[in-house]
């Protein structure tokens, strides 16, 4: 990971420009070179890729995780999405599942989203660094306050989106979208951690959120784009 971060040249710009420049992000920036020269191993190595990959103008889906993955070689800085030939994790494969069970689809071989994040899924975690084997070792360093941001600007934009919400802590960001008052879809469920997962009150496997987005969307006229 290089420091200073570098800034997306997307239409995400000015949010993280103003998110550099405000005291979060100036101590998230010092905090993290503060554990680099410690030699602290820190995950993943773009942090902000989720943003130069699905620019806000092409932004359908939201999916909101909370952490990156704490194993070396996981984190890619996607949510949920893992490199090439890893191994893939229980989440996502009960995500894989899901999209199996839903829409009918073979379960991937690849764990990496990055053709998902290409065709419009904003993969969002809400802190956006980890270190080595430390889950939520980074949390409440300032990464909360760029991508609560981030979220409120996909909300505002008025390009109808849905926002698929698993887990309490995802959940929680439900009111940032709700004050923006446009035509956007939010899907809840429990997150698809296999703790999780087939527990009530809104089981992750069972919950159809995928079918329900692709019709929503293409009602709208915002149905995944055309391969060539």
């Amino acid at each position: 990971m290089k420091l200073p971060l570098e800034i997306p040249d997307t239409d995400w710009r000015p949010v993280v420009e103003a998110w550099a420049a405000s005291p979060a992000g100036q101590k998230l920036q010092a905090f993290l070179a503060e554990r680099q020269a410690a030699g602290a191993v820190i995950y993943p190595p773009e942090p902000l890729r989720a943003l130069t990959l699905t620019p806000l103008s092409q932004t359908r889906v939201v999916i909101l995780g909370q952490d990156p993955y704490h194993g070396p070689g996981q984190a890619e800085g996607l949510s949920f999405s893992v490199p090439e030939g890893v191994r893939h994790p229980p989440s996502l494969q009960n995500i894989f599942k899901e999209i199996e069970r839903d829409l009918g689809v073979p379960r991937a071989r690849s764990g990496s989203l990055v053709h998902w994040a290409k065709g419009g899924t904003l993969l969002l975690n809400a802190v956006l660094t980890v270190e080595d084997g430390q889950p939520a070792s980074h949390a409440n360093r300032g990464w909360e306050a760029l991508t609560d941001a981030i979220i409120k600007a996909a909300a505002e934009d008025p390009a109808p989106k849905v926002f698929m919400l698993w887990g309490s802590y995802a959940q929680a960001k439900a009111p940032l979208i709700a004050a923006a008052g446009q035509d956007h879809l939010v899907l809840k469920a429990n997150h698809p951690s296999p703790l999780s997962a087939l527990k009530p009150p809104r089981p992750f496997i069972g919950c159809g959120h995928f079918s329900t987005a692709k019709a929503w969307l293409e009602e709208r006229g915002r149905g995944a784009p055309r391969k060539a």
